[in-house]
């Protein structure tokens, strides 16, 4: 009885971190989606900016990479749009928020992945990198 005993409290011991986190509220799950959301969108103001100095003396690239930033968030906001379109209240579920939010969260890091190359540089010899300047 004593080996059941124990084997019960340390079964609930193993098993009280998982039930924890699978308790969470749907507020919690939202919160967190927000917050990834904003150290994404975090990292892409960074990098845009970081472009924008690192470019300054090119104000042909300058003009076009704003413009291409404003296209890409009106084509951000046109995706979400269409994998979500404006629906009556509670079609989608009260999961909503936090499915937009982490699709947000994957399209603003597919853009930072898109526009990396910016700063990391490309290669010498690298023929394609149009405004990309070369690795120092």
């Amino acid at each position: 009885m004593t080996k059941l005993i124990l084997s019960m409290i340390a079964l609930t011991l193993i098993c009280l971190p998982w039930s924890e986190a699978s308790a969470q509220t749907q507020r919690d799950m939202n919160e967190d989606a927000a917050a990834s959301f904003k150290a994404a969108d975090k990292k892409l103001n960074s990098l845009y900016q970081k472009i924008l100095k690192d470019y300054a003396d090119d104000p042909v690239f300058i003009a076009s990479f704003k413009a291409a930033q404003r296209c890409w968030i009106t084509f951000r906001d046109a995706q979400l749009k269409m994998k979500y379109p404006d629906r009556e209240p509670g079609y989608y579920g009260s999961i909503q928020p936090m499915l937009e939010t982490m699709y947000l969260t994957e399209l603003t890091k597919d853009r930072i992945k898109a526009l990396q190359p910016w700063i990391d540089g490309v290669q010498e010899g690298d023929l394609s990198g149009g405004t990309v300047r070369v690795k120092q």
